[in-house]
């Protein structure tokens, strides 16, 4: 696989089964290289082909009209500035109608039951903010009094808010906000008798410093807003009977923690379905869509993280378990027929980027062949597993050998999160680095998910910099001695955020590697506390610490303070719009390391925020794999350094 040939293939997702099990729709995403754009456009499955149903080229987001007459979506234009609106097409096919004009977009929405409404989460002007010209908006001083004021993908939030809205489908009645004023809310469910919606939102005066979000409910009518707690929730949910569901955890401290699947009692208090499972129900990246439990009567069906996989449960609501789909693969996300004898899904492999298959009585089959001729085409290297003993319990690991029989140099690779994995699904990274020559080691040390919460926790517990970097030493010496092939005179390191800032710490307590890439990193915790989107609470999860009180941890925590160590040539590469980690974060790394007369060069994406790698402008990303190729070619080589 070569660096362009991320346009061959599709990325899929959001199953959507018709409720008689009969049609499918789901998302098909492809770069372009040409028009320098990812193309989404919706598909649908008929019961014999799957084919386009949607033109594109920023359509995603479809959902059945409760009589499954009507597809609601979400489309943007081929601008990354065209924000998304919500628009119809009949089921059948035809002309989709845009029905929403807000200023922002739109960014989910969901039908009423009798299906005459919907409920849209759009994003609108804050008070002072509306009916202005773009270029007086963007001059005007910014004065801001909480935070976040700006997050990663969305951009700047003090002038504009997320609300809930109630839009009329057939136009009849203009749009009404149903939560205005300074909080905001989003992802919107109704229940099930149409006089109520449950959303996130962030009501918490304190907003970004307070951890968690807080789950609400809105009455229709009247517009008030109950809360029923703040949590870590990523997802709610009703079941069909009106029971209200959410996804995450109950504490929003408890964070680093797995997801689980919760059910609220009348009385308020909340009942754990699934955390004797000791496995997440949900992973951030990429985050599993449809998010959150599907319902088929009082079952749900939702994914379960394990050991590098991600499989496919059904939930009864005694919290009794039972497996739908699994195997060595991941599941992105699926959806149950009304019945729940049917259930469609979307799954990759190593091998494999991704294809929508449906389970039921006669067993699993294909519905698509999106990447069949990626597949055919395009030789792909099969990962060989690790499992490794370690001080803190099993490593999981992988190795992507090229093909032949010479000693290749070997590229260990470390995750973001940390709570996070690598795994069994397709990840184009590995299989380009493979095709250039490389081995690939890839593992998922304490603080990754997978393994439960203890290994998710072991970070905090055992050590941010310490039980991470002896799990990952362990793993490279172990696939070292396991596989003949790997030379150990030529090993390579990189990663992406916390992978990065893994990369550095590694680099400035080890001298065994030859070449470093730091991507998107977190170097610094001091700057990190007050200029990342969530820099509020974030090191008072991991390193127990906030300042000011905690400036000696969040310095002795970080990379650049050990920088001045790295001897390692280190490549920078860092989005000039991120900011989750923004850029001051590489601008320091790559200060220090000139200092100290390190081999370094820093290479900036403009336009470009945290995801570059996954979904950033597809000719940025075949130029980021060439540069990755470049710095560790030349460091790489037999001979060099």
């Amino acid at each position: 696989m070569q660096p362009d040939d991320i346009a061959r293939y599709s990325t899929l997702s959001d199953p959507q089964i018709r409720s008689d099990g009969g049609a499918c729709l789901f998302v098909e995403s492809r770069p372009d290289l040409e028009r320098d754009l990812n193309v989404r456009r919706i598909w649908r499955w008929d019961g014999t082909e799957a084919r386009p149903f949607t033109a594109g080229p920023g359509d995603s987001h479809p959902r059945w009209s409760p009589d499954a007459t009507r597809v609601a979506f979400l489309r943007s234009g081929a601008e990354r500035a065209d924000p998304a609106q919500l628009a119809l097409i009949p089921a059948g096919g035809g002309e989709a109608t845009v029905i929403t004009d807000f200023e922002f977009g739109v960014e989910g929405f969901s039908w009423s039951p009798d299906g005459s409404r919907l409920a849209v989460c759009a994003v609108t002007p804050a008070h002072g903010w509306d009916g202005l010209e773009e270029e007086e908006r963007n001059r005007r001083p910014r004065r801001v009094g909480r935070v976040p004021f700006r997050f990663d993908g969305r951009g700047r939030m003090d002038d504009r808010r997320r609300h809930l809205w109630i839009v009329d489908p057939a136009g009849g009645e203009a749009a009404r906000c149903l939560t205005p004023g300074d909080d905001e809310e989003w992802q919107p469910v109704w229940r099930p008798d149409g006089e109520v919606i449950a959303a996130l939102g962030d009501h918490h005066p304190a907003g970004g410093l307070e951890p968690g979000v807080d789950l609400v409910e809105v009455n229709v009518a009247t517009g008030a807003v109950a809360r029923l707690g703040r949590g870590h929730w990523v997802a709610v949910s009703y079941r069909p009977d009106g029971v209200l569901h959410a996804v995450g955890d109950v504490d929003p401290h408890r964070f680093p923690s797995l997801a689980a699947l919760w059910r609220r009692q009348p009385d308020g208090e909340w009942t754990d379905l699934t955390g004797h499972l000791d496995r997440s129900v949900y992973t951030p990246s990429p985050a599993p869509l449809p998010e959150g439990p599907q319902w088929a009567g009082p079952v749900a069906f939702i994914t379960l993280e394990d050991g590098g996989r991600m499989g496919l449960i059904r939930v009864e609501p005694d919290g009794t378990v039972s497996p739908v789909a699994g195997g060595d693969r991941v599941i992105g996300g699926a959806t149950p027929a009304a019945d729940g004898q049917t259930v469609a899904f979307v799954a990759s492999s190593p091998t494999g980027p991704g294809e929508v298959f449906l389970v039921d009585g006669a067993g699993e089959r294909p519905l698509t062949d999106c990447n069949g001729e990626f597949r055919r085409t395009v030789q792909q290297a099969e990962p060989q597993a690790l499992a490794v003993s370690g001080e803190g319990g099993e490593i999981d690991g992988w190795v992507y050998l090229p093909t032949g029989e010479d000693l290749v140099p070997v590229l260990v690779n470390l995750h973001g999160g940390p709570a996070a994995q690598y795994g069994y699904g397709f990840f184009d990274e590995f299989q380009v680095y493979a095709a250039a020559g490389f081995a690939v080691l890839a593992c998922n040390p304490r603080g990754s998910s997978g393994r439960g919460r203890s290994w998710l926790r072991g970070v905090v517990e055992d050590g941010w910099g310490r039980a991470d970097l002896a799990d990952v030493t362990t793993v490279v010496e172990a696939a070292l001695a396991r596989f003949p092939r790997l030379d150990r005179d030529r090993l390579g390191i990189m990663g992406g955020s916390y992978g990065g800032f893994l990369t550095a710490w590694v680099t400035a307590h080890q001298d065994r590697y030859r070449s470093a890439v730091v991507e998107r990193a977190l170097v610094s915790w001091t700057s990190f506390a007050g200029t990342s989107d969530i820099g509020g609470t974030f090191s008072q999860h991991y390193l127990g610490a906030l300042p000011p009180d905690g400036w000696q941890r969040l310095w002795e925590a970080s990379p650049l303070a050990v920088a001045h160590q790295i001897t390692t040539p280190t490549l920078i590469l860092h989005s000039e719009e991120d900011l989750r980690c923004p850029i001051e974060q590489a601008e320091q790394l790559f200060m220090a390391l000139l200092r100290a007369g390190t081999p370094t060069e820093f290479i900036r994406f403009p336009g470009e925020g945290h995801e570059l790698s996954r979904s950033g402008r597809p000719r940025h990303r075949v130029e980021r794999f060439e540069a990755i190729l470049g710095w560790h070619r030349r460091h790489l080589a037999p001979g060099a350094g």
